[in-house]
């Protein structure tokens, strides 16, 4: 209870006082009672004492049992219902429209941002409007003990009607509309103006504050008017502005009490830094915060006498010292112009070296960047960049959500969180700012909105990225294009697979090794400008790695003729190829199929053909389904065979690389395995060597085995897995122990050892009905044929 008035009266007005009460007059109370503005009369609620003091003086006293401030110097309150949609959009704003609190401050810094252009925009014909107002600026205090956030700005403010139509309800809008909208999720990208046809962003204030209190004045009123309204609530309260303290020369000003929860997140001063810097960087309008400072200052401190000194009070030396002191004071916070909004030929590289590092923390510079300007049906300006090395984690390759582009609205932070609706995932390694006045985002301006124009702005963006990458593949330099090729080459090929309506300009772009070029990569144009006339196709092979592709057998003819062929050593890199199936009208072909055609060859020997026919016959029986045939190889000159896959199926390194998924389907990997093929080469010794043994000695053990072991390490050498590697090697074991045979010599017992070893293996064939010759550890077979008894 506050003193409200207090005064002194001479006893003949006390004598008066009681009598004339008892009468129903006017008491003396009234006759000093305040006069004015309602005041006239004693509100309800007011206690007025008299007490007798020395002499014939009486001190009358008026206690206010209400108000703090004297009744008179306060205007009435005026109590408003909210517009019945309000209370609906508070409570979804609240509830659920926004996923993170600290988005008030962009749409309370974004309100302040327009207030102050709108102020701007109607200075021009009245120049009266800026006049004793101060610098058009956004001023935020956070004051962690009394837990509260103040925003003030020097804009345009507004007058008591204002304040009604543009707080109490939804500003000029088909509210009932846009609230089924937005409850049935339609797709409201067609309408570009929802954030400024909704004042929604002024509630979200109430997802940290439990009362908001605005104060505001407008040039064209002379009086400030208060707002005051708590969460929860389904009214507000307006009143006039008393306070010589509290009054604006013009503006806004909001002033937040912070939920308890909140409090110590969001009053803490270098946290509403941090937020500003974030959202609010490149607002053209300067934002200052109240922050925490220190400096060194110097002060004097009586040195102490050394012992055996006495000094009097007089001689005492004065000595300086160097302290840290604190104050608080108001910091700009975002002093980093807008790059996208100047021209591109008044930007040094420097600076756009200089944008890129402080916006993405980034410590190299980017490999290329572009700047530009588009119009027509949707208009933004956008700077991209291509970094200057490929992502630490790899949690960030193939990535949508890499958080690399950053969308700004009237260059306001509106989000970074994309999944894949500016960018395609390939690309997501680009990183840059788009900024647009008209983007089709939902209420929150969070999201998104899936719509033709954001179409038509992905399609512009993929297509600027594009020119900036192939500006960089065509620089004399090669080394900038290296270094992104082995960085980001990975995300080209992914490209290849995913957006087919760019293979045209995605396929430009690919590098390779080849048999020609085993130390640099090259280009599918390099590669078609050095292709003879005669060759109809680009020829590949897959494998896992450039020593396997360099020594794989399926080259011997193809190097012999000159022809080169790419080498494909990652796993990304048949896949894309598939997909890209031609390149200039060239057929990609892999070497490793079946079919395969050079182009330029020879009548094929018939005589030769009808000499291992015989033979193919009797491999074939030999394996059984282990190939789907055996056939003369075309592609073979100095190995005696290869087993490659069918037109249709799995090459061996697409089988290699489908058995290492975590997720493999087995069945799927048997159906697609496709038939395995058989080739020989008839100029090889071991091949002759077959032919002699199938007509000479078909039912030959040793034939048997050779031809067992023969297809195992032809699957070896083509790319396969065999089935069994210990069977594989046991069998390499044998054969080693027939082929040294004691050439150099041994001791006795090694030597009774090894005959016993080859009578166990006699005693093993005889079970197969089958009577082989022990071959003694001293004997060596004769090199030209051993097959022969």
């Amino acid at each position: 209870m506050a003193p409200a008035l207090s005064g002194t009266l001479g006893a003949s007005s006390v004598a008066a006082l009681r009598p004339r009460a008892a009468r129903g007059a006017p008491s003396a109370a009234s006759s000093v009672a305040p006069r004015g503005s309602g005041a006239a009369r004693c509100p309800r609620g007011v206690r007025w004492e008299a007490e007798r003091s020395r002499g014939r003086i009486v001190r009358i006293r008026c206690d206010a049992a209400v108000t703090e401030k004297p009744a008179g110097e306060e205007a009435a309150e005026e109590k408003f219902e909210y517009q019945a949609e309000v209370s609906r959009l508070m409570d979804l704003i609240v509830h659920s429209l926004y996923s993170h609190k600290e988005v008030f401050l962009r749409e309370l810094v974004s309100n302040a941002s327009d207030a102050l252009d709108k102020l701007r925009f109607l200075g021009v014909t009245d120049s009266s409007l800026l006049a004793d107002g101060g610098e058009l600026e956004i001023r935020i205090k956070p004051d962690p003990d009394a837990g509260t956030i103040t925003i003030t700005d020097t804009g345009v403010g507004m007058t008591k009607d204002e304040l009604k139509d543009c707080l109490g309800t939804i500003a000029q809008s088909g509210t009932s509309k846009f609230l089924k909208a937005l409850k049935e999720n339609k797709d409201l990208g067609s309408d570009n103006g929802l954030i400024g046809q909704f004042g929604v962003g002024f509630y979200s204030a109430f997802l940290v504050a439990e009362k908001v209190v605005v104060s505001t004045k407008s040039p064209k009123s002379d009086k400030q008017y208060v707002w005051e309204a708590v969460a929860d609530s389904s009214s507000y309260v307006i009143k006039e502005e008393t306070d010589p303290e509290k009054m604006l020369t013009r503006g806004t000003q909001i002033t937040l009490f912070l939920r308890p929860d909140d409090k110590y997140e969001f009053a803490d001063p270098s946290r509403i830094q941090g937020l500003v810097k974030n959202y609010s960087q490149f607002v053209s309008f300067p934002i200052y915060t109240w922050q925490e400072k220190s400096r060194t200052v110097e002060v004097e401190e009586d040195e102490e006498p050394k012992e055996g000194e006495e000094a009097t009070e007089g001689e005492k030396q004065k000595k300086k010292k160097t302290i840290t002191e604190k104050y608080w004071d108001w910091e700009l916070a975002n002093e980093t112009k807008p790059i996208w909004m100047r021209n591109p030929k008044e930007i040094k590289k420097t600076e756009y070296n200089e944008f890129y590092k402080k916006t993405f923390n980034e410590f190299l510079d980017p490999l290329a960047h572009t700047h530009f300007t588009t119009e027509g049906e949707v208009e933004f300006r956008s700077v991209l960049y291509v970094p200057g090395m490929a992502p630490l984690s790899n949690e960030e390759i193939m990535n949508p959500k890499t958080k690399n582009i950053r969308l700004y609205v009237k260059r306001v932070f509106i989000s970074d969180d994309f999944d894949g609706e500016l960018f395609p995932r390939y690309l997501s390694f680009v990183k840059g700012v788009v900024d647009s006045n008209d983007l089709p985002l939902n209420v929150s301006r969070e999201i998104l909105q899936e719509s033709r124009i954001v179409r038509i702005m992905r399609k512009r963006l993929v297509r600027k990225t594009f020119d900036m990458i192939e500006e960089l593949a065509e620089k004399e330099d090669k080394e900038d294009y290296k270094k992104f090729w082995e960085s980001f080459g990975k995300f080209i090929k992914l490209g290849c697979i995913e957006d087919t309506g760019n293979h045209k300009r995605l396929a430009p772009l690919l590098r390779f090794h080849s048999s020609k070029n085993e130390s640099d990569t090259i280009s599918l144009d390099q590669y078609v400008e050095n292709m003879p006339e005669s060759q109809k196709a680009i020829y590949y092979i897959a494998t896992d790695s450039l020593q396997s592709a360099k020594t794989a057998p399926f080259l011997e003819k193809l190097v012999q003729k000159d022809i080169e062929v790419l080498y494909l050593i990652e796993p990304i890199d048949e896949v894309a190829i598939q997909n890209l199936q031609t390149y200039k009208e060239k057929k990609f072909v892999d070497i490793s199929k079946e079919d395969l055609e050079l182009g330029d060859e020879e009548e094929e020997n018939k005589e030769t053909k009808q000499e291992f026919t015989l033979l193919c016959d009797w491999v074939k029986q030999q394996l059984g389904d282990k190939v789907a045939k055996v056939q003369i190889s075309k592609r073979l000159s100095s190995s005696p065979c290869v087993l490659v896959s069918g037109k249709f199926g799995w090459s061996a390194n697409m089988e290699r690389l489908m058995k290492a998924q975590t997720l493999g389907d087995t069945s799927s990997l048997e159906f697609m395995r496709g038939r395995r093929i058989f080739e020989i080469n008839p100029d090889h010794p071991i091949i002759k060597d077959l032919n002699a043994a199938c007509k000479n000695e078909p039912e030959s053990t040793e034939a048997k085995r050779a031809v067992e072991l023969l297809y195992e390490a032809a699957l070896i050498s083509s790319g396969y897995t065999p089935e069994s590697p210990a069977e594989l090697g046991g069998k390499i074991y044998e054969m080693m122990v027939i082929a040294l045979g004691g050439r150099w010599g041994r001791s006795d017992t090694e030597e009774a050892e090894a005959t016993t070893t080859g009578e166990a293996s006699a005693e093993a064939d005889s079970s197969e009905g089958t009577v082989t010759e022990v071959i003694e550890p001293s004997e060596v077979r004769p090199e030209s044929d051993p097959w022969r008894d």
